[in-house]
């Protein structure tokens, strides 16, 4: 029998949502409840043409795109098969055996397998109501600790935390410790905060700034993801991604998408809407219901069992949310934002179940 190296076959497989039976609505993976720029859909068809050649790796005309729209330095940016792709090369490049990654209580689970898949120890900051503390992540830290990952908006929870609190937790941290912020759902919060001031942490050369095309713009289905890197970290990453890791359409669809920043902020001013409405509905049914700057809301009931039966009459009903007891939360469902019926439907399940 061929057998693996130890450490893998010791871990578990990272558990994507589960998307239920033929019918099911998932409401469980944070995909947008609107269609991409339909000047992103005509690029990535008419990009098909170009499906007999290998993709550009150095994705040219998107990272141009993403430094026009953002103001930054072309040459700092790097895309990823999603923003998976970059974390998980960003933990190769910069942990292994005996090192530590430091997460909090309710981050991104994906760290955690990452971490494991180069033997370095995951470990997890407390946060404070539901949300991220800086004070908890700086007292986590020791002398074994090489990266600290922060969510912000956080995920699953959707809450968020100042730039002043991200900017001290990087000036508080060792210059030996390297801070990944992963703004995977930033979109829907840039109104709140200067997007320039966590992007200005890089010039540091000790902080990574992460987001992706999946949520605002629409295309989980594409697989791209970017970064805003120190110059030396592009390179060590670049020896560890795939020299071609994002197709000819992604590219296109994604570099469109980029550019057509008005669709995109229509489409997260609908989705806040709709979001803000879900949950000030499900607070009616006593529900509790952080505030949430994502595209999703997490629901907590009053205790495992209401949770789970929740779950059990939206199933039911064809519709699936993602259940949170392997992030410690197993008295909570985490509700994705799709179309206006689909949560209405949603509501009145939980109502029937409330009532």
């Amino acid at each position: 029998m061929i057998r693996p190296v130890p450490h893998v076959a010791a871990m578990a497989p990272y558990a994507l949502a589960d998307l239920g039976g033929p019918g099911t609505v998932s409401m469980a993976q944070h995909e947008s409840a609107f269609p991409a720029s339909p000047a992103a859909i005509a690029a990535g068809q008419q990009a098909m043409a170009g499906l007999p050649l290998y993709p550009d790796p150095g994705w040219t005309d998107l990272r141009a795109a993403i430094a026009e729209v953002h103001g930054l330095d072309p040459a700092r940016i790097l895309c990823g098969a999603g923003s998976m792709e970059l974390i998980g090369c960003l933990i190769r490049a910069y942990a292994g055996p005996g090192d530590r990654v430091l997460g909090t209580e309710y981050g991104y689970a994906f760290v955690a397998t990452a971490s494991a898949q180069v033997q370095a120890d995951y470990v997890k900051a407390h946060e404070v109501g539901l949300t991220i503390s800086v004070d908890n992540i700086l007292t986590t830290v020791t002398p074994e600790t090489r990266i600290v990952f922060v969510c912000n908006p956080g995920n699953p929870t959707g809450t968020l935390v100042s730039n002043a609190e991200i900017i001290r937790l990087r000036h508080a941290l060792p210059t030996d410790v390297m801070l990944v912020v992963d703004q995977a759902y930033a979109e829907f919060s840039d109104a709140l905060h200067d997007p320039a001031e966590i992007f200005a942490l890089t010039d540091r050369r000790d902080t990574v700034v992460l987001r992706t095309l999946s949520k605002a713009y629409g295309l989980a289905g594409a697989r791209v993801g970017w970064g805003y890197f120190p110059l030396e970290i592009t390179t060590q990453l670049r020896k560890l991604l795939n020299p071609n890791n994002i197709s000819i359409p992604s590219q296109a669809a994604a570099t469109a998408a980029m550019r057509d920043q008005a669709y995109m902020h229509d489409v997260v001013a609908k989705t806040a809407e709709l979001r803000d409405r879900f949950a000030e509905g499900c607070r009616a049914l006593g529900l509790t219901a952080p505030q949430s700057h994502t595209n999703f809301v997490l629901l907590r009931f009053a205790s495992t069992e209401q949770a789970q039966l929740a779950d059990a009459s939206l199933r039911a009903a064809g519709l699936l949310m993602r259940g949170m007891g392997g992030y410690g939360l197993p008295d909570c469902l985490r509700a994705t934002i799709c179309a206006p019926d689909i949560m209405a439907r949603a509501r009145d399940v939980l109502k029937g179940v409330l009532s």
